[in-house]
């Protein structure tokens, strides 16, 4: 994925009011399921997600395939 486009991506995801979790697939098929607003910061086409547990995950943007938004309310789920 583009580096801007990546950037201007997860920051309109994150910006989303209210926030909905939303998907970072990679193009190796591996996916990151974004669960909150501030568990993600994006500096020049590099993004840190901390996942549950405090876990950091590093992810470049040539190595995304896709940014989904979810397609369910998981709300009334």
């Amino acid at each position: 994925m583009d580096r801007d486009n990546f950037t201007a991506t997860i920051h309109s995801f994150q910006r989303r009011q209210p926030f909905g979790p939303f998907t970072v697939a990679m193009a190796n098929g591996d996916r990151l399921e974004i669960d909150h607003a501030n568990a993600v910061v994006v500096r020049e086409g590099i993004a840190v997600f901390i996942a549950p547990g405090g876990t950091p995950v590093f992810v470049d943007h040539e190595g995304v395939g896709q940014i989904i938004g979810d397609l369910v309310d998981r709300r009334e789920a």
